[in-house]
């Protein structure tokens, strides 16, 4: 009997999973139904599954749900909304950090060991080693069912041992003796039931909670780039039905629809012009910094600004079909794909909590065959889990991150989390955006071009009083350009706006004409020779040319282009003495990304380049063997910034990218890329100088537990003075300076 070869896909978010095993586990057990192939991505929390016609998703769910997970439909999420279980572990973390300070207080300084202080402790460390500890204890019950371990284990057997040891050291011990106290000391043999050791396991899980808050913290903003794409395009729509115009939510919208775009909209969905003239702002969309100018049968984008005339557009593609929808898609898929690498500590405690196990259990095989003793034995073997327990190791990453990340913002940088920091080291190669990065995405007045006899400024006073009525940017950048020069200028009257040519109108009793030559044609003008050739060589350098004449004769011509950033030329400089290599990508045209990236020092540029294909070339650098830092600032960069090994966002560029992006530079300044690579790099060392301490005391200790000559107050000590290190290790970051573009130092 032939089978049927459909398959329908679905995009699942998962609860609960604490590392990157977890979502190794539920990929693995989707993958054993027939008929289905699934994809779990533990960063964004999320699984895709192509499952074959008849699988439904509800079995897939409750596949799932029996592995130890949740798992739900996506719901659509608002900007504002907080997830609750993100506020309950923040909850956790606050109460165990005001219980467990006081018990570690009492524990280390003796003077505070008031009578009865032991019975004190007891009842401020029970609810955060069983309450505010959940997490953890919930994550290994779930591991041992699956016969697994992981972090998550060590640490709940290690919290759990030492309180429980407390506990029969004070029922059943010399520890709960009223007016006990319990000296810090370094070495002690004995049966250690006149210790106690709450401080250890309140102390763990409040470090512990620590780490996990600031790593769901970032994780948090995985799905932003996703929400800021959604809030991109326009809400609703004013539709043309049965002859008359209604306006209604855009989800009603559907192909074949006609619809009304007026000045200063933003354009609904994808379509074809019908009716009207305009210059459409792209930008966002294209990289492209000059407005496309639009007439009938032309196609036109949702999302993109309407800054002319009215339009009546034919609705092509509604939706999902959509080209901001598909750059949403790529964002997703590109943000799916990096998110595969494991963290470092992961990976460390795959090998190294099995190796504590075992020799926690030969401690305590050991002793009983030696005779020390049950209550020597188990000592040992609890110390040794305690001195074991990796409250440095789960400290060492997010406290270099926080203080790496705090310098940075104090910079003007800003990283989001610490899978950013391994990509730097390896990063060799550079792709910059043109439009707002390499450039300030601004069109600016250059130059203004008298024709001979004329004065300068008079030529630029009436051009920019008849622009100012325009809203097109051109026709701003001129206007800026004269203010910032002239100061006032005198006003327009009969005002004309011809669509894609230029404008018209009266000022101080002077008929004034400005735009292509074209336009001053049907005037009966033309460009002398001087002018002409200025008008061809401004095209030809990829920049626009405004034609201005009145009373019957060409006046001068005003040449405005988007400006290079003055900082950009010595930052890419300094880009290349870390060791990377620029390459200009832009949507922009051939001519105008050569000219640009001649003028700040970058031999390798890829232009006309569609968002679709940003992606693709950043993929084929990638498979180049290429680790590649990306720097943009438009929807049009988001999916490339996300694909890339390194995604670095212009702070004054859309959401889309800002969200995409590992970095974020907020000041509009390549020298930010600069100092965010440098400062990702020393926050980097940072971290593996912590993971490689934070492991090396405890390591170093375990034999000494083993041997019976610590108990586990000792190893108290050592994960305390361990986290120390860590600290102090991670606020040299605080001493990070800046590189000072050249104009300020």
């Amino acid at each position: 009997m032939a089978t049927s070869t459909e398959t329908v896909s679905y995009d699942l978010d998962i609860g609960g999973m604490t590392c990157a095993s977890c979502a190794a586990r539920v990929e693995k057990r989707l993958n054993r139904l027939d008929g289905v192939s699934a994809s779990v991505n533990y960063a964004t929390e999320k699984a895709h599954v192509d499952a074959r016609a008849g699988v439904v998703v509800d079995d897939l769910i409750s596949e799932i749900v029996r592995t130890g997970y949740t798992a739900a439909l996506p719901r659509e999420v608002q900007s504002d909304e907080v997830d609750p279980a993100y506020l309950l572990l923040r909850l956790r973390l606050i109460i165990s950090i005001a219980l467990a300070v006081p018990v570690i207080a009492m524990a280390m300084a003796e003077p505070l060991q008031f009578a009865g202080w032991q019975w004190a402790s007891l009842v401020l460390a029970t609810p955060v080693v069983t309450w505010a500890a959940w997490p953890f204890h919930r994550a290994a019950l779930r591991n041992a069912r699956h016969r697994t371990v992981t972090m998550d284990t060590l640490i709940s057997v290690g919290v759990t041992a030492a309180y429980t040891w407390s506990l029969y050291a004070l029922f059943f011990g010399t520890a709960g003796m009223w007016g006990m106290t319990h000296p810090f000391r370094f070495i002690e043999r004995g049966d250690g039931l006149g210790s106690i050791y709450l401080e250890v396991a309140a102390g763990v899980t409040m470090f512990l909670l620590l780490g996990r808050f600031l790593e769901q913290r970032s994780k948090r903003r995985a799905g932003a780039a996703l929400r800021a794409l959604g809030e991109l395009g326009a809400k609703d729509v004013a539709v043309v039905r049965g002859g008359r115009e209604e306006r209604m939510p855009l989800a009603d919208l559907v192909v074949g629809d006609v619809f009304i775009v007026r000045p200063g909209e933003k354009i609904a969905t994808d379509g074809v012009v019908l009716e009207g003239a305009s210059a459409v702002d792209a930008s966002m969309l294209t990289g492209e910094s000059v407005p496309v100018e639009v007439r009938p049968g032309d196609a036109v984008t949702g999302a993109t600004v309407n800054i002319g005339g009215r339009l009546r557009v034919s609705a092509t593609r509604i939706g999902g079909d959509t080209q901001l929808a598909r750059i949403a898609r790529l964002v997703e898929e590109a943000q799916s794909g990096k998110a595969e690498a494991q963290r470092l500590a992961d990976r460390l405690s795959a090998v190294f909590v099995p190796i504590v196990f075992a020799i926690s259990a030969v401690t305590l095989v050991a002793w009983l065959l030696v005779g020390g003793g049950t209550a020597a034995a188990f000592t040992a073997a609890v110390a040794v889990l305690i001195i074991a327990c990796p409250c440095a190791l789960g400290l060492a990453t997010p406290m270099a991150l926080l203080v790496g990340t705090g310098r940075g913002a104090q910079l003007g940088l800003l990283i989001k989390g610490p899978e950013v920091l391994e990509s730097t080291r390896r990063v060799d190669t550079i792709v910059l955006d043109k439009t707002g990065t390499v450039t300030t995405g601004r069109m600016t007045l250059l130059e203004v071009i008298p024709a001979s006899g004329e004065d300068e400024a008079e030529v630029l006073r009436l051009t920019a009083a008849v622009e100012e009525a325009s809203e097109h940017p051109i026709a701003q950048a001129i206007v800026r350009g004269a203010t910032e020069r002239l100061g006032a200028l005198p006003a327009v009257e009969s005002f004309q706006n011809v669509q894609g040519r230029g404008v018209t109108g009266v000022v101080e009793a002077r008929a004034v004409v400005a735009g292509r030559p074209s336009l001053l044609a049907d005037w009966g003008l033309q460009l002398d020779s001087s002018l002409a050739v200025a008008f061809d060589d401004a095209e030809e350098s990829a920049r626009t040319a405004v034609a201005v004449a009145w009373d019957g004769r060409v006046r001068g011509v005003l040449i405005v282009a988007d400006q290079v950033r003055p900082s950009s030329a010595d930052a890419i400089a300094a880009l290349r003495r870390l060791g990377l290599r620029p390459v200009l990508l832009t949507g922009d045209n051939e001519r105008t990304a050569r000219r640009v990236a001649s003028a700040v020092g970058i031999d390798e540029v890829r232009a006309g380049v569609l968002p679709e294909q940003k992606v693709a070339e950043i993929v084929a650098l990638q498979q180049q063997g290429r680790s590649v830092a990306m720097v943009g600032d438009g929807v049009n960069d988001a999916a490339a910034l996300a694909q890339s090994d390194l995604g670095i966002a212009m702070g004054t560029g859309t959401d889309a990218a800002i969200e995409a992006s590992d970095l974020t530079l907020v000041r509009a300044d390549l020298w930010g890329a600069v100092d965010a690579i440098r400062l990702a790099r020393r926050t980097l060392g940072a971290i593996r100088g912590n993971l490689f301490w934070a492991l090396a005391y405890n390591v170093a200790a375990i034999p000494l537990a083993a041997l019976g000559l610590l108990n586990p107050m000792l190893a108290g000590a050592a994960m305390a003075f361990s986290s120390v290190f860590v600290v102090l290790n991670s606020l040299r970051l605080r001493r990070f300076g800046g590189a000072a573009a050249p104009a300020a130092r």
